[in-house]
C-alpha cells in the first residue's frame, strides 16, 4: 500500500481523463454522421462557412479520439520503460495534434458559445498545445527528460480542459449561472488553473530534475519518443 500511494493521483487523474475523453468521444460520434447529427451540432446551425466548420468538427472530433487516450498512454510508467513503442507512439500523436486536432480546433473557436472571451480562450489553449508540443520535441531529440517532461504535461494539461471544462460548465448551469458566462468561466479557468499547476509540480524538485537532464545514464534510459534512435 505504501509503495502504491505515491502513484495514487497520477493514476486517478490518468482514469478520470480516460473516461472524460471516451464519454466526449461517445457523445461527439454523431457529428460524423450527415443524417443523425447531435443536438449540440444543430443548434450551432446555421454558422458561416457550414461546409468548413462541418469538416473541422469532424477531424477534431477524429483526432481528439486518437490524441488524448494516446497522451494519457505515454504518461504511463509501463509505456516509458518501453522505449521503441514510446518513442513511435510519441511521434504518431506529435503529427496527429500538430497537423489535425490544433488546427481544427482554431477552425471551431471562432464560432463558440460565448463570444470572443471563449474564442480567445480556445485559441490560448491550442497555441499552448502546439508550442509545448513541439518544445516537448525539441528538448526529446536533445535528450533532455525534464524539460521534455514539463513540455508534455503542459501539452496532457491544455487537452484536459476539454473533460474538466464540460465538468463545470455542468456545475455552472446546475447553479444557474448565466450560459454566457458559463462559457467564459467553464474555459478560463481550467486552462489558467492546469497550466500552473503543471509548473508547480514541474518545479516542485528542480535540483533533481537538472540533475536528470545532464546525466548521461538517465537521458537514454528516459528516451523521450521523439529521441533519434542511435544518436
Amino acid at each position: 500500500m505504501r509503495r502504491l500511494l505515491p502513484h495514487l493521483p497520477r493514476v486517478c487523474f490518468l482514469l478520470v481523463m480516460l473516461a472524460g475523453s471516451l464519454a466526449i468521444t461517445a457523445s461527439s460520434l454523431g457529428s460524423l454522421d450527415d443524417e443523425n447529427l447531435p443536438a449540440f451540432v444543430i443548434e450551432k446551425l446555421p454558422v458561416r462557412f457550414e461546409a468548413l466548420w462541418l469538416g473541422a468538427l469532424r477531424v477534431h472530433v477524429l483526432a481528439a479520439m486518437v490524441s488524448l487516450p494516446a497522451c494519457l498512454l505515454l504518461m504511463t510508467k509501463g509505456l516509458q520503460r518501453r522505449l521503441l513503442v514510446h518513442r513511435w507512439l510519441g511521434r504518431v500523436t506529435g503529427v496527429v495534434v500538430l497537423s489535425l486536432l490544433v488546427p481544427s480546433g482554431v477552425v471551431l473557436a471562432f464560432e463558440a458559445k460565448g463570444g470572443a472571451p471563449v474564442t480567445a480562450g480556445f485559441l490560448l489553449s491550442g497555441g499552448l498545445i502546439a508550442w509545448f508540443m513541439v518544445r516537448g520535441v525539441v528538448a526529446a531529440r536533445r535528450h533532455l527528460v525534464h524539460a521534455h517532461r514539463r513540455a508534455t504535461w503542459h501539452v496532457v494539461a491544455q487537452m484536459s480542459v476539454a473533460v474538466t471544462s464540460r465538468a463545470m460548465l455542468l456545475g455552472l448551469e446546475a447553479a444557474a449561472v448565466e450560459p454566457e458566462r458559463a462559457y467564459v468561466i467553464a474555459l478560463w479557468v481550467p486552462v489558467v488553473l492546469s497550466g500552473l499547476i503543471v509548473e508547480a509540480l514541474s518545479w516542485a524538485a528542480p535540483e533533481r530534475n537538472h540533475r536528470e537532464d545532464r546525466s548521461p545514464v538517465a537521458a537514454p534510459a528516459l528516451a523521450p519518443p521523439f529521441a533519434r534512435v542511435g544518436r
